[in-house]
């Protein structure tokens, strides 16, 4: 986003008596060539009686000529320069194939025209001994990167204020030199390389950056400006490319030349005489910000923040007034700030990568939101076309502040290698089996199944090796050369049957027996726990099975035991002495059990597998155990298998796998300032650990994540959520937003649509409306005591067009879902909430839907649904009317006493609807936007892991807003299509559409329709037929250059996006309108023997009038 910055350079020359001034000649204006936008220009001396004359010099540099008319005792120079700091990428350029590798040699015509940034004026011994000792590459970018680099890293920066430049033996003599040394110092070197360059005089501006590095210098901690001095190299293809011994960069945005020369004499900022006099000189040099859009490194202004941080304590406060007992949490969605590229960032779920960024994060958040907390790497869910389910890992601990586990340093990651193997897994469980109530004659080893690798390798092929495997063999084949090295009669791990006896505080066991008298493992590569052989065990009917309920999560809970409680009964079980207990000679129905405690060592790390629990209380009397028995052994363990029971006495947080991202299931906040305190920490950690929030596509466009940061609302318990006690709040949050599509839109990311992940309730389904209409009809009023009432309500009612429950705007899935106590959480998520790239944006977002329930807590919405129609596609895929709707949002907020501003949510309307560019036609003022477009869904065909859908992405919109046009004498046309304007309300401006077909994917919905790039938009005279002027958009690079990886940064993204638009480029000569239609013919009685031609679509369309869909004509 552009950063408009007023840089003032003030110099003053104080003479110790009246003087006289020769005629001066100032070179303080930028230069023809500048690449920086220059917005304003000002030149101020004194005294002001003088004449001026603006002139160019011989290097086409602009000169002001003054003539002094009296004697005077000091001259005052002020200049004042208006920039737009927009992002320049110094690489953008072409090379000559004759210059891609160096050496190489001008062409003579070109050397000629070249000949004064040739000639070398010093002959300097230690320059030639310093070049012949630089090896650099050969191609010719890399040399200049190189060359440029080491003169930085060579000679040392240094203020000066003497007058002139330093020879080059002088500057390499001590070591150091200021920017004007050193500029001249890289000027002589490229001439003696056979290279052009010439010396730049100019400003330097550097402003302090958004975001602190991670890698290096952070830049300046205050904006500065003064003036630099560098030096441009003249390279074929590319023109001239400046570079900054100072910094040992390319020149950017920052570098404002002022005059470019030969010899640095020629580039003086003044030159001029006076009379003999002693002479007092005062300079300064400032940079004022004096405009900023808003952007997403920084949303708000403090001012802007201390007002959003106040409204949300004030609504904090009317909720707690309410008896409201809202809590909100979030998935947000990370990724690499390093690898744009590999498969695991932008389309797989796993990789090794991920899981090292993943552990990394982990702990960091575990030291901040849980210490005391335990870690637990278990798996989540599993997609089809996948061949294992995907990790979690996850955090848990206690809220009422007592530790769970108390030694960090005892607990591992999957990302380390400790070293250890079946040694340390046989005396662990052993030591753990004595504490738990000697249970060590129940421990059995665990074997894999010799029957099965036998036959496995029975069937490769005769020329490869079982015990051999690399990275890319399928995981089946890996894993038989894993267990085929460790030896199928070594036991894997060791098998503890147990149960947590709820009533008698204590943990049960039993022997387990086999047909085959050893425990063997069903075949795979899962923990052991989840390869238990149990259809082999002892059976039990279903009628026979002890009944173990599971913790009802509406009861009220007592208080937990604390943990020195916990570590006293361990160590009072540990301390009895006496036989362990007796293994009965066959088992019986009441003591047997199928559930067991599993320890096993893969690739030298220890894990504990914990069996299923119905209690917490359980849990924590198990981890208290493993903490003891870790203490005594030393050794650091991993928690695995299946998690603790869901109980609101713990909180957690889970990290995980999403394609493309990594995904943070944070814990709920019930109050604003708690809230505040754990989006900007959790924000700020991911920074640390090296993960972003925001994407680019290949043309510059930012996207966020890619992932979703989907909203839970509920309460501290199911029992306290308002969806559940208040069945009507849901009904208002639903009709709001059905009423209002820019809370669907702006929010949302940019795969919107029926086939998203979370389609609106009336995208896709023409009779949904009518069935949801009779589904709200039928939600009480006010507090009830039936929660299960939403969930059969909407159940069938809020899905997507297959049917799915989850993948919806508003998801019920863990409101009061009958399946089990995990969907009975009384939660009610939000899935249409991109990942918004700071953690003040993502707090506006909490605060906009805080401040909405707390509206309809006190007024519920209760009005019939609105048919919008295509009017979703069409009106609301404009920024226009997104930014229309959000104001009436924000009106009716204000009205019921709520003061949200519409300013909160610019940087929303910025990053959903960015600005392309802009032009002015006299008085007519043209801005181009990017708008929303939803992704068509194609048939289905076969792919590498089942029936799969492409998307057709190649679709993609633009809004057209225009100022001060006369529709009766001027109109708006794009690639020569009258666009359909319609006014906004506001005298003179109108908005529209354009719909169009960026690029030609082999998979789209009309594959043989071609792309409608570059767009050009023509402001047309109706009177004369001709364009006044207009911009030229390009799709991709105008000069060729089709990226073929991603920006690596936000500002390479900037530079590519400012590279596709073109404040010029109208359509030539007399304006032909493209053909209507229907056209003029006449009528032949006996027919014209020709076959009737397919008419053509007509370009307005009445199921999109406000969209002009360049697909109609092809």
């Amino acid at each position: 986003m552009t950063i408009q910055v007023a840089i003032h350079h003030h110099t003053q020359y104080c003479y110790d008596r009246m003087v006289n001034l020769s005629p001066h000649v100032f070179r303080l204006r930028p230069a023809p060539h500048c690449r920086t936008p220059i917005r304003a220009y000002s030149l101020k001396i004194s005294p002001g009686n003088h004449f001026i004359n603006w002139q160019q010099d011989p290097f086409g540099n602009y000169l002001a000529r003054l003539v002094f008319q009296e004697k005077t005792d000091q001259l005052t120079v002020d200049v004042e320069v208006v920039a737009d700091m927009v992002t320049i990428n110094p690489f953008e350029f072409f090379l000559e194939d004759s210059a891609k590798a160096f050496p190489f040699a001008y062409e003579q015509a070109l050397r000629e025209d070249l000949t004064p940034y040739l000639k070398m004026t010093e002959e300097s011994p230690a320059l030639k001994k310093w070049l012949k000792d630089f090896k650099g590459s050969k191609g010719t970018v890399d040399f200049l990167v190189e060359l440029n680099a080491k003169l930085n890293k060579d000679i040392g920066y240094t203020i000066r204020m003497e007058p002139g430049v330093q020879t080059c033996e002088e500057t390499f003599s001590r070591g150091t030199g200021s920017c004007r040394d050193t500029g001249w110092l890289l000027v002589q070197a490229m001439r003696q390389l056979g290279l052009a360059a010439r010396f730049v005089s100019g400003y330097l501006v550097q402003l302090t950056p958004d975001v602190k590095s991670l890698d290096g210098p952070s830049g300046p901690t205050e904006d500065f400006t003064d003036l630099h001095a560098w030096c441009e190299v003249y390279i074929p293809g590319a023109g001239w490319v400046g570079l900054d011994p100072t910094s040992g960069l390319f020149a950017g945005e920052g570098h404002i030349p002022l005059a470019c020369t030969p010899i640095p004499a020629s580039a003086a900022a003044v030159t001029g005489a006076t009379d003999k006099c002693e002479t007092t000189f005062h300079y300064k040099n400032t940079v004022v910000r004096i405009h900023e859009d808003p952007r997403v490194t920084k949303p708000y202004s403090s001012s802007q923040w201390s007002d959003i941080l106040t409204l949300g304590e004030d609504v904090d406060k009317l909720l707690k007034k309410e008896d409201v007992r809202l809590t909100m949490g979030g998935e947000p969605t990370f990724v690499s700030v390093d690898d744009f590229e590999s498969p695991q960032w932008t389309e797989a779920a796993d990789g090794p990568h991920k899981r090292e960024r993943a552990v990394d994060l982990l702990g960091r958040m575990r030291n901040h939101f849980a210490p005391g907390g335990i870690y637990h790497f278990g798996q989540g869910k599993w997609y089809p076309g996948e061949p294992i389910p995907r990790w979690r890992y996850g955090c848990y601990w206690r809220t009422d502040g007592e530790p769970i586990w108390r030694d960090i340093n005892l607990l591992g990651f999957p990302t380390v290698d400790y070293g250890y193997g079946a040694d340390e897994a046989e005396a662990f469980m052993g030591e753990l089996a004595r504490r738990l109530g000697h249970l060590g004659k129940f421990v059995s080893p665990a074997y894999e199944d010799p029957f099965y690798y036998v036959w496995a390798e029975a069937k490769l092929p005769v020329n490869l090796d079982p015990f051999k495997f690399n990275l890319k063999d399928g995981i089946e084949r890996q894993k038989m050369a894993q267990v085929l090295q460790h030896g199928l009669q070594n036991p894997v791990g060791y098998v503890l049957p147990m149960a947590w006896n709820a009533y008698d505080q204590r943990w049960d066991s039993c022997k387990w027996s086999f047909r085959r008298e050893h425990l063997f493992l069903i075949p795979g590569n899962s923990a052991i726990g989840l390869r238990l052989p149990l259809e082999s065990l002892f059976y039990q009917s279903p009628a026979e099975r002890p009944l173990t309920p599971e913790q009802d999560l509406f009861d009220t809970l007592g208080r937990l035991p604390k943990y020195k409680q916990l570590a006293k009964q361990a160590e009072t079980k540990t301390a009895k002495k006496g036989k362990e207990p007796a293994i009965p000679p066959h088992p019986q129905v009441e003591t047997f059990m199928q559930t067991a405690l599993c320890v096993e060592v893969r690739e030298g790390r220890l894990y504990l597998f914990i069996p299923p629990l119905t209690h917490v209380e359980g849990f924590l009397a198990l981890v208290s155990v493993i903490e003891a028995t870790a203490q005594a052994l030393g050794i650091c363990i991993l928690l695995e298998g299946y998690s603790p029971p869901e109980d609101p006495r713990l909180k957690k947080f889970y990290v995980t796998p999403d394609p493309g991202v990594i995904e943070v299931n944070v814990h709920p906040s019930a109050h604003w300032h708690e809230m505040v305190e754990n989006t900007e920490a959790l924000y700020e950690m991911a920074h640390q650990a090296r993960l972003g929030t925001e994407k680019f596509m290949l043309n510059g466009r930012q996207n966020g994540t890619g992932g979703g940061n989907h909203v839970t609302l509920g309460g501290i318990t199911p029992a306290d959520s308002p969806m559940l006690r208040r069945p009507d709040l849901l009904a208002s949050l639903i009709t709001y937003w059905q009423h209002h599509p820019g809370l669907s839109y702006l929010f949302s990311g940019l795969f919107i649509g029926p086939t998203s992940q979370a389609p609106r309730v009336d995208e896709g389904r023409d009779d949904a409306l009518y069935e949801l209409e009779l589904a709200l009809s039928q939600f009480p009023s006010g507090q009830v005591v039936q929660p299960w009432i939403v969930d059969r309500l909407l159940r069938n009612i809020l899905v997507d067009v297959t049917g799915n429950t989850h993948r919806t705007e508003f998801c019920i899935d863990k409101l009061y879902s009958p399946d089990g106590p995990t969907g009975r959480l009384g939660l009610l998520e939000l899935r249409a909430f991109e990942m918004p790239p700071h953690a003040q944006m993502s707090l506006v977002q909490m605060l906009l839907l805080r401040t909405i329930i707390a509206r309809m807590w006190k007024a519920p919405y209760r009005h019939p649904l609105i048919r919008w129609g295509t009017d979703l596609h069409d009106r609301y895929l404009l920024g226009h009317y997104v930014r229309r709707d959000m104001e009436e949002v924000v009106d009716d907020l204000n009205r019921e006493g709520y003061p949200f501003q519409l300013a909160w949510l610019e940087p929303f309307f910025e990053f959903r609807f960015p600005k392309w560019g802009e032009i002015q036609v006299g008085d007519i003022h043209l801005e181009l936007r990017a708008g929303l477009e939803p992704w068509h869904v194609l048939g289905e065909e076969a792919g590498q892991s089942g029936t799969t859908r492409f998307v057709d992405s190649s679709l993609e919109r633009m809004q057209v807003k225009v100022n001060g046009l006369h529709r009766d004498q001027y109109t708006v046309m794009c690639n020569g299509f009258e666009l359909p304007l319609h006014s906004t309300g506001i005298n003179g401006e109108y908005v529209a559409g354009v719909r169009f077909k960026a690029w030609q994917p082999w998979a789209a919905l009309h594959p043989l329709m071609p792309t409608h790039a570059p767009l050009v938009v023509d402001v047309v005279d109706l009177r004369n037929g001709r364009s006044l002027g207009g911009c030229t958009y390009h799709v991709g690079h105008p000069g060729g250059r089709n990226y073929d990886t991603f920006p690596v940064n936000a500002y390479e993204a900037e530079s590519r996006r400012i590279s596709q638009f073109w404040n010029h480029g109208h359509t030539i000569g007399p304006f032909v309108p493209s053909p209507s239609p229907a056209g003029p013919g006449k009528f032949i009685p006996q027919g014209s023997g020709k076959v009737a031609p397919t008419p053509p679509l007509p370009l307005r369309s009445n199921e999109f009038p406000h969209t002009l869909d360049l697909r109609r004509w092809g």
